[in-house]
């Protein structure tokens, strides 16, 4: 008889989890779960109340967690704990990271550069069964190329310098009825300036064929591209697989860039979920 698996995957606003019991799934959706602000208690407390109800009284065998701040051990430790708490008896408890959850669901037990692209940016070489080089992520601040907050800072930049013609300004204004004083609070003075640049990556999906807004998008994934894939020696004999919302939505851009730096495209992902059900799975 198979095991019953809980797959997690969890940033810090929102978690997936999908059950596996034989060829049926089951997914649910709570609040996410950042280690760094809450306890082992309130992650309990948090999964007693949010995921319990939705499995009925499922006997679940095995927890595979991929979480935000996981690759730190005290928090992988949290995360353990408060699992344990809420389901008794499991034989596997596996928390680990949202870089090895992109690794799995991109390739599985095959070899090649995982990339994320979402809020923030990350990139590692996978060699099929653990990550062999990560990519330093130094956050929205020093780092995070191609990511949500790095684009979403570039259209907050081009509308603050007047560098958005007349026409993209109305159109940003029309959107968010914003003015410089406003956007400079919510980036300094309020938490999560992070989602908060990130926000406004819509406005470029909104607007694409507008050249100031082709620039914005592929400079700034040609910058993840230069400062983290060309430094793996793989990624010329290996597969480029991405998994994120900007992955999935600035695909076509993915694709003509990895055509002009001579990379293979693997696949590409919105999120790491499907991927993760077809690993498990095996």
């Amino acid at each position: 008889m198979s095991s019953v698996k809980l797959i997690a995957d969890s940033g810090a606003t929102k978690a997936e989890w999908c059950l596996l019991d034989g060829k049926k799934t089951k997914t649910v959706f709570t609040q996410g779960i950042s280690p760094y602000f809450l306890d082992a208690t309130q992650i309990s407390e948090i999964l007693q109340k949010e995921l319990l109800p939705h499995l009925k009284q499922a006997s679940v065998d095995e927890v595979h967690y991929y979480g935000t701040g996981c690759i730190n051990a005290n928090n992988n430790r949290i995360v353990k704990q408060a699992i344990r708490q809420v389901f008794q008896d499991l034989s596997v408890v596996e928390v680990t990271h949202d870089v090895m959850a992109a690794a799995r669901a991109l390739y599985g037990n095959s070899k090649g550069i995982a990339c994320i692209l979402g809020t923030g940016s990350s990139s590692c070489y996978y060699n099929g069964k653990n990550i062999a080089i990560n990519r330093p992520g130094l956050g929205y601040v020093l780092g995070d190329e191609g990511s949500g907050a790095y684009l979403g800072r570039k259209v907050l930049q081009y509308f603050m310098y007047q560098t958005f013609d007349e026409e993209l300004t109305g159109r940003f204004q029309i959107k968010y009825n914003l003015d410089n004083t406003a956007i400079l609070e919510n980036v300094y003075k309020k938490p999560l300036a992070n989602r908060y640049l990130a926000s406004f990556t819509p406005f470029l999906s909104e607007n694409r064929g507008h050249y100031m807004i082709e620039n914005i998008i592929e400079d700034g994934l040609n910058d993840f591209f230069f400062h983290h894939i060309c430094k793996f020696r793989e990624s010329w004999n290996m597969p480029i697989s991405f998994v994120g919302g900007i992955s999935f939505h600035f695909q076509d851009v993915l694709k003509e860039l990895c055509r002009m730096y001579e990379f293979t495209l693997g696949k590409i992902l919105k999120n790491p979920m499907e991927g993760l059900v077809s690993y498990h799975r095996l």
